[in-house]
Order: C-alpha cells, then structure tokens, then sequence
C-alpha cells in the first residue's frame, strides 16, 4: 500500500471495537483504496480507506481483535499486524503493510533540525525553512549554495568556482554551520558532495543548545540524505550543459533479502566541467553507500558514507574592485580573467563514514546512538597563486603563491535517550544526550612572492621559488565534550513550552613544529535556550525564544589570559500560519548580538582584546507549499540591520560585509494536471540581493542585482527531462569575500539539459 502525503508521515493512533482493530494515519492521501477478504488465518478482513485528510485501515480479526506494531521504516511507517496477542514478531503469516511517504512538493511540515526530534514545524519556537527534493530537482540545484537560493537571508560570500559554501546568514559570516542527517560535519561546505541530498533545512539563529560548536551563531544547516528504500528503485540520469559541463548519475536502491530487513542504497556520479573562467577546469567523482538494517523488531541500524574526489584549481579567482564594480581608467576587465592562471589541477578528497543505531524499548522510550569519521585530505607539493594587491598603474596585479599540503581528521560520536511522559496534566518528550569530538588537523605551507601579471592583457609567469623555510608547519587537535538536555513540555493542546541546555567542555592544542613549541587552550561554555509556542486557533502558531551559542576563540590577550569564546544571543518572535494543507507562510522578527568579539589591542600592539561587539535586527517572511493543484511556490523577503556596535578599529555602525539590507528570492512552478499536455510543466525564479559592503571597512559598496531563473520540463510515467537556465538576461553581479580590494564575479547566462529515467 504506497500512500501519498503533504510531508513526512505522522504517528497514526490505533483503537480496538470488539474484534476490529482501527487505525488511523494523518496526512496521508491514498492513491487507490484496498481491501481483501481473509488475507490469513485469524484475519476475516482488511480494508484501506481514505476519511478525509487521514487514511484509515480496518482489520478484522475472526475471533480476537489483532494486535498491531507501527514502527519507522526508512521510507515511512511498518505496520505488522499479528493475532498473537502475547507477542507482535514478524512471522511468514503475518500481515505486513508498508506505508510510504513521497516527498513530493513544496512544503514539508516536520523537521528534525530544530529539536533533535520529529517535531511538527508549528511546534517549534525558532524560525526554521526546509528546502524539500522537489524543489532541488526542480532547480536542479548542483550544491549547497545554489539550493540555499530558495532561503531568504542567507547569500553567498564565495565564488561558485572555488568549492565552498559559505554564507552570511543574518548578518553574520557562517563557515561551519552543518549537518549531515542531524550529525555535524562542517567538512561538508568545501568541496563535499550533493548528489545524494534529499532535502535541505535551515535552522535560523543560534543552536548551541543542541549542536554546541557547530550550532553556529546565525544558522545551522542540515543535509539531508537519500536513504535506502523498501521497494527498488533504480533511476540514472545525463546531464549537459554551457562550457562543457557533463555529468552522469545512477540511484539504485531497493532490499537485499525477501524478508525486507536489509536495505541499500548506492548513489553515483561523474562530473566533467569548464567554468566562464579562463583555466578553470575539472572533474568530479561522488559515490555514496548506505545500508538499513532492521536487527530486531525495534532496532534499526543505518550504515552511511559518501567520497569526493575533486580534481580542479584551489587558488585564488577573485579580480580588482578597480574594473569591475569601480570604474578603471585602464578599462573594464574580462569576465573570464583568471589571476591564477594556468596551474595543474589539485585533487581534493572528502569523505565520511558512520553508522546510526536506533533501539526502541517500548513506545515511549528509545536510545538512539551516532558515529560519523569525516577525513579532508588534498594534493601535496602543488603550487597556487592568490591576488595580493593592484599596483599603482591599476592594471598590475601582484601576486603570491602557495605550496603545501593539509589533511584533517574528523571524529563524531553521539548518544542520546528520547522518552514521553506525563506528569499530572504536563506531557513531556525529554532528550538527554553526551557527543564527543576529536578534530585533527594537519597543514604545512610555504608562502611567498610571485611574478605579477598585466589584468588587461595577461602573460603569465609562474615560476616561483621553493628553496626558502616552511611558512607554517604545525599539528592540532581539538576535543570537544558536550551535555546536552532538552524538554517539550505540551501544557495544553495550544500551548508548548521548550527547554534546553548544553554545556560544552573543549582543549585545543597545537604543535608547532617550526619553533618546537606546544601550547594548549581550554574553556568551558553553557548555550541556554528557552522558547514557548501558542495556537490561539489549529492553523495558526505565536512563538517567541530565546537562544544562545558559542565558538571557541583561541589565543592569548598581552597579560596572557586566553581568549575568552564568542557568544551570540538572540531573541525571536514570529507567527507560523498553514494558509492551508498544502500552504504555509512564516513571519520572524529577531535580535542578534555577537559578543566577545575580537579586536586590536591599541595598547599592545600584535594582540587583541575582545571588547567588539556587533548586532543584528530583522524581518524575515518566507512562504512554501502548493497555492492550487499544479502550481507551487517557494519564496521569501529578508530584512537584515546588521552593524558594528563596538571595535577599536572598526567604525561604530559600520554594516557587516554581504549583508544587504533587503533580499528577495521566488521560485514558482506549474505542472499541467490532465489532458493531452499533462506531465509539461514550467517553472520561474526571481533572486535579487541589495547594496551591500565588499567588507567590514564599509571601503565599497556592492551594487544590487535581480537574477531571472526558469525551466521547462516534462514528466511522464518513469521519464523525466528539463531545460534550467540561469541568469537569463546575463546581469552581471558580484559575491562579496570580505575584501575592500578584491571580488568574485557571478557567472553569466547558462543552460543546463537533464534526461533522467526510473526503472
């Protein structure tokens, strides 16, 4: 029995009435009703129904009411039906019905990132946006950045070229924010793969409450991966498109044996590509295993990996402000110029592996438990050049060059206990957990001076020399301790109320091999988090919150004290509305303070004091869901004050760089429902970024853009193909990287054709 649904299935509720067993599944749309006579002994009768917004299944005992067990399956819920009542196991005369819920669509209403548990979204008091797979494919989103285009307040402050994602969210600068199925791994923004994402979810302000470190002060963002399926699937898709960019994708998944205990799934890809940037060229090789295996009745486990292989440049493609968003008396410089110039190419590796493990003692209770080992590994002895400064004539670019090599470690442990309960009226989920992290890097580099070169009419010279003393070469290790509790308290059916806690205990220690010198740094930081929801009527949620994170700063002040964390602090309030069972909207209003900042020390020069401050104030409206059957609409505003508040070196109320004041971003699709044309569909996006600074200096302002995006595509049956373009009018546009003198310009006007099939 394959159910269709608005989102993630919900807990159905079973009842008894004499010899029938009744149970009923929430948002769920049956495609076609079922019924069967005395599918097995002690069974008289099995029918499936759809009662307006909920599916109900009636079963019949001949004798006895049944008994029946729901428990999570990979792709939704197991429902096993016995006439044993001592016992519920899976035996050949048992009825086993499979639910599963399709992700189709633009609004999914449960998420897991902002509780740690599968919580409906109104539930929550944090503001938080899912990028669901429909809206990925219908995108055909190639990475983190480009479906994070969907979000409003977040844009990029990196190069599409360069293979990072990195963004200012809310203001502020967000280099390790991330997740992988609940699971942190900021390994994931440079040069991951993204072939294997399900789904995309933006937890909005601090979450160190549940994530420690890695609940970054303005936004945590959650990957979520394709995992194995009960019924096999098998799909491959081709893709081409402008400056010879290729690419080849297979999915394959399904069970390994007849009983439907072991499930697999193995995604693969290869990417060839050119850029708009002369040199810039590459390829990319992704593979991702994973495993499901069900060890008992109510023990799951969930065996998971993925490798990168990227082969491209690693250097520095940023060219002057002066030609490109500044006028040059030298003129304009092309879009395609690359500082770097010819290099060989450098193969990067990202790869994790880990398992998940769920056992579940009864229905209230369950031990969950996570292991994740992420490994970051790139090319040693190659050399890469980097754009230091433009010379007094505005057209020479000097220059200096890298050559090195670093590796990192990852390793991620996790265990927690999620239990319901009821005191007196108060119903409460409490999750208690421990997670350990050992972060390991190693990096050695030699810096140094390098032939510059004309920005108008280059030559380049990339000899450099290799004969001088290692710049950096050193070894360091960071263990993180963290205690976590959290609890859902509902006081009424309208009414909720959220606590949360962690205190997070890290030691940083480095090995200096130059000088031969070990130092070591610990603290300890307590991230509060405390929020309320109010339904004064079913579709309508009014939460408000209050949420705190941390991130380890390391070094020394000039009395020798260490260097206290970073704190941010933010208060919340907003209203969630289900316009209707296919339409949300979401409206945030928000207050962010970044303490215990870092600036110079004027009385001591080369060390820092940590009197900065800085703050940001917003309005962000974001809307997702199906307006009429066929036509579905993701979109959002942002409004983001984002200022310095206090620096020795900063002016006060300098704005943060890359934060525009107002952002807008729509995508919207129709899909013919019936007739000859059915199976066509169209779809459009607007993203528009405002004036916004290249840095903190303020020394330039960025100029605002409007991007136009569309597609075409056609589905029918188990054939899919599409046309995405991008950038249609060819608008030029910069991405900020926090420099007064040097930008990244975006790409220019691009096709891309997909043809996929499912098998």
């Amino acid at each position: 029995m394959v159910l269709q649904t608005t989102g993630e299935l919900a807990t159905p509720t079973t009842t008894v009435t004499g010899n029938t067993l009744i149970v009923d599944i929430p948002t769920a749309v049956l495609l076609e009703e079922f019924s069967a006579a005395e599918p097995t002994a002690g069974i008289a009768l099995v029918t499936v129904t759809t009662l307006g917004e909920r599916v109900q299944v009636v079963i019949t005992g001949t004798d006895a009411p049944p008994v029946a067990e729901v428990r999570p399956d990979a792709q939704g819920l197991v429902l096993s039906v016995s006439t044993d009542t001592e016992e519920i196991t899976v035996e050949e005369d048992e009825i086993q019905i499979v639910v599963t819920g399709e992700q189709d669509g633009y609004r999914v209403p449960d998420a897991s990132v902002g509780t740690r548990t599968d919580t409906p979204l109104r539930d929550i008091p944090q503001s938080i946006q899912i990028i669901p797979q429909q809206v990925l494919q219908d995108r055909q989103a190639r990475g983190i950045t480009e479906g994070l285009e969907n979000a409003p307040g977040i844009n990029s402050i990196t190069s599409a070229a360069d293979g990072r994602d990195w963004f200012s969210v809310r203001g502020f600068e967000n280099y390790g924010g991330f997740l992988i199925n609940g699971i942190p791994d900021p390994q994931i923004s440079i040069n991951g793969g993204f072939v294997n994402a399900e789904r995309l979810e933006v937890l909005k302000g601090p979450a160190g409450a549940l994530y420690g470190e890695t609940g970054s002060l303005s936004g945590t963002i959650n990957v979520v991966t394709r995992q194995p399926l009960s019924d096999p699937f098998y799909e491959v898709s081709l893709s081409a498109g402008s400056y010879n960019d290729y690419q080849g994708i297979f999915d394959l998944s399904g069970p390994l044996n007849n009983s439907g205990t072991v499930l697999y799934r193995l995604i693969g890809s290869y990417r060839n590509f050119d850029n708009f940037i002369d040199f810039f060229e590459g390829s990319e090789t992704f593979i991702a295993p994973s495993l499901a295996l069900k060890l008992s009745p109510n023990t799951d486990l969930i065996v998971e990996g993925d490798i990168n292989i990227m082969d491209r440049q690693d250097g520095d493609t940023a060219q002057p402000i002066l030609g490109t968003v500044l006028e040059n008396p030298n003129g304009e410089v092309s879009r395609s110029f690359n500082p770097e110039g010819p290099v060989d190419n450098l193969q990067i590796i990202n790869a994790r592996v880990g398992y998940r493990l769920e056992h579940r003692f009864n229905e209230n209770w369950k031990l969950r438990n996570a292991f994740r080992y992420t490994r970051y590994d790139d090319e040693d002895g190659k050399i890469f050049f980097f754009s230091d400064s433009l010379a007094d004539d505005n057209r020479t670019l000097n220059r200096t060059f890298y050559s090195g090599s670093g590796y990192g470690n990852n390793y991620y442990l996790d265990a927690d206990l999620l239990g319901t309960f009821s005191i007196g009226s108060l119903e409460h989920q409490l999750l208690v957990g421990l997670s350990l992290n050992r972060n390991i890097s190693d990096f050695r580099a030699r810096f140094g001076s390098a032939q510059p070169v004309d920005i108008f009419d280059p030559v380049y010279d990339q000899t450099v020399d290799l004969t001088g003393e290692l710049t950096d070469d050193s070894f360091t290790t960071r263990d993180t301790i963290g205690i976590y509790l959290q609890d859902q308290i509902t006081i009424a059916e309208n009414l909720k109320l959220l606590l949360g806690g962690r205190v997070d205990f890290f030691e940083e220690t480095k090995d200096d091999r130059l000088t031969d010198e070990e130092t070591s740094q610990s603290d300890t930081a307590f991230s509060p988090r405390v929020g309320i929801v109010y339904q004064p009527i079913p579709p309508i949620s009014l939460y408000a919150s209050y949420a705190r994170s941390f991130a380890p700063t390391i070094g020394r002040a000039a009395g020798g004290d260490i260097l206290l964390p970073e704190r941010g602090t933010q208060y919340e309030v907003g209203i969630r509305a289900d316009i209707s069972d296919q339409l949300s909207v979401n409206l945030a209003l928000y207050d962010l303070t970044r303490f215990n900042v870092t600036t110079d020390d004027l009385d001591n020069p080369g060390f820092s004091v940590q009197t900065g401050e800085q703050n940001s104030q917003g309005i962000e409206l974001d809307i997702s869901g199906e307006i009429l059957p066929g036509w579905n609409i993701i979109g959002g505003y942002a409004y983001t004050d984002a200022k310095v508040v206090e620096d020795n070196v900063i002016p006060e109320g300098n704005r943060t760089f890359s934060a525009p004041e107002h952002s807008f971003n729509l995508w919207t699709s129709y899909r013919i429902q019936d007739g000859d044309l059915q199976g066509l569909g169209f779809g459009i996006g607007f993203y528009y970024l405002g004036e916004r600074w290249a840095d903190i200096a303020n020394t330039v302002e960025l100029p605002s853009f409007l991007r136009t995006d569309a597609a075409i595509f056609y589905e029918r049956e188990q054939f899919r193909a599409a046309l995405n373009f991008r950038n249609i009018f060819d608008i030029e546009s910069y991405t900020g990287t926090g420099s007064g003198s040097f930008v990244t310009r975006n790409a220019p006007f691009t096709v891309q054709g997909t043809v996929s099939w499912q098998f």
